[in-house]
């Protein structure tokens, strides 16, 4: 019996890509899609912002002709991108500590379609109360939360991509999560 072929690397669909495999870069943009954009909805709390900044990270990575430097993955490539694209964005526009701004807009998951109505209301607040809760985090954890939970990346991979001390970046993910796991508490028995 055959074993199955492991899916292609990253890497392996991006040199694909870049010698004229379209459909190499298809696979690429549906394995991180996803995580890519929440972690800039969540990294700008703002869909418009989130939306421009990655847009502007893939069409980067369509352009560029340099390849993950050192023990970097992709996806710790694409990550740093769209990080520096936001920074980029933020320094045009002199804004200085964005992620304390308040901002009118808040995205939302939408709840499963074919959830019922009461169902849909309570994933809804639980949505709700889990942006308030990452929107308190400070700024430092709230990337390294972020980075980790929809970047699907290592501590080490974190800490590159921040250039933090991985015990730094250690310490950032276990504050991040106790505070969350309070904040969540707190919300719930208040």
């Amino acid at each position: 019996m055959a074993v199955p072929d492991d899916p292609p690397s990253d890497e392996s669909l991006l040199a694909r890509y870049r010698s004229g495999d379209a459909a190499a870069f298809e696979t690429l943009y549906a394995r991180h899609r996803q995580g890519l954009y929440r972690f800039l909805v969540g990294l700008c709390n703002k869909a418009e912002l989130a939306e421009e900044i990655y847009q502007d990270t893939w069409l980067s990575l369509i352009r560029s002709t340099t390849e993950p430097q050192g023990r970097a993955s992709f996806r710790t490539w694409l990550f740093q991108i769209a990080r520096n694209r936001l920074i980029d964005h933020w320094r045009k526009h002199g804004i200085h500590n964005p992620l304390h701004d308040s901002y009118d807009e808040q995205l939302h998951a939408k709840p499963d379609d074919s959830a019922g109505p009461e169902q849909q209301l309570s994933l809804s607040r639980d949505q709700a109360r889990l942006d308030a809760a990452l929107q308190a985090l400070p700024e430092d954890q709230r990337e390294v939360f972020l980075l980790r939970l929809h970047g699907d990346l290592e501590v080490p991979q974190i800490a590159a991509l921040t250039k933090a001390p991985l015990e730094t970046v250690k310490s950032r993910l276990r504050y991040a999560q106790q505070k969350l796991r309070r904040l969540l508490a707190e919300e719930i028995l208040a």
